[in-house]
């Protein structure tokens, strides 16, 4: 009997995930139908892969062996698909994901645009949350990816970068700071801001990169918290403060004249963004292809 690959990657995802409810769920599969599929691997090897007690499921020494093996496996898998989809170029499905803020209203919305231009079959289901909730909804409400503002190191977590990003201060054009196209971080701090809220890559970004320089965010005078990107440029364009946001967010306000980014000095607020999903998982064909389009913007 040929090996079954298909098996081999339940088998992945039950070692992963530690458990087979929660293999189950993210494969889409019931229990049942999983417990069965391990069993027939074990049967083809004549020998046990798991360890099944009460309270937590191990890898036999034979299951510890298997695993690289199914790993490599899963991987191929994965590329194979990407490889031809890429030769073929047709693609059909539905296609749901998440992405924060930043991704989800200034970068992505003109790369779907020809996306769905290139593959009219394929139907497309976008929300936009924070990082940290893109994050939970990967881990454990069956999310298939999301794209995200900030690194992620979470248990059985796989985040790979797809784009380059800079935040930049931003303000007013009717600002002291507008004149200049440079400022120190200490007349940063003396100054007003309007900020992203807590659990945001933009807010994470920001807070690290002021950390390395001895800044917290105590020491900052944040008058006011939006959810809304949108809502902090119109609170800078009215005055009400300055802001540190993606150079993506900006470009429309700036070519209008209506914001002004300016350098702080000897700090970098530069980041990536980073696709997230589950290490056990197999993305579908749509969401490969529309991944490797975003890897290939940002090399344009």
């Amino acid at each position: 009997m040929a090996l079954n690959v298909h098996q081999l990657h339940i088998f992945y995802t039950v070692a992963e995930r530690g458990s087979f409810s929660a293999a189950a769920q993210t494969l889409h599969m019931t229990q049942p139908a999983v417990t069965m599929q391990v069993q027939a691997l074990e049967e083809r090897f004549g020998t046990k892969l798991l360890n099944r007690t009460t309270k937590k499921l191990e890898l036999t020494e034979a299951g510890h062996r298997l695993l690289p093996q199914a790993r490599k496996a899963v991987e191929l898998m994965q590329e194979t698909d990407e490889m031809m989809i890429r030769f073929i170029g047709d693609l059909k499905g539905r296609l749901q994901f998440a992405a924060s803020l930043t991704m989800g209203e200034y970068v992505l919305p003109g790369l779907l645009g020809s996306f769905l231009r290139r593959f009219p079959e394929v139907s497309v289901v976008m929300k936009v949350m924070n990082t940290t909730e893109i994050i939970e909804a990967v881990a454990h409400q069956g999310l298939e990816f999301g794209l995200i503002e900030a690194p992620c190191d979470v248990p059985g977590i796989e985040a790979q970068p797809v784009m380059d990003d800079e935040l930049i201060l931003v303000v007013p054009t009717g600002h002291p700071f507008a004149s200049r196209d440079e400022v120190t971080l200490g007349e940063v701090i003396s100054e007003p801001l309007v900020l992203r809220e807590k659990g945001s890559g933009t807010r994470q970004i920001m807070e690290d990169e002021l950390l390395r320089h001895g800044v917290s965010d105590t020491q900052l005078r944040i008058i006011s918290e939006f959810g809304s990107t949108g809502a902090i440029k119109s609170a800078v364009e009215a005055g009400l403060g300055l802001s540190i946001l993606s150079m993506w967010t900006i470009k429309h306000e700036i070519t209008l004249g209506l914001l002004k980014p300016v350098k702080i000095k000897n700090v970098s607020f530069r980041r990536q963004f980073f696709s997230v999903r589950l290490r056990s998982s197999l993305l579908s064909i749509p969401a490969t292809t529309l991944l490797h389009d975003l890897k290939e913007l940002s090399h344009e």
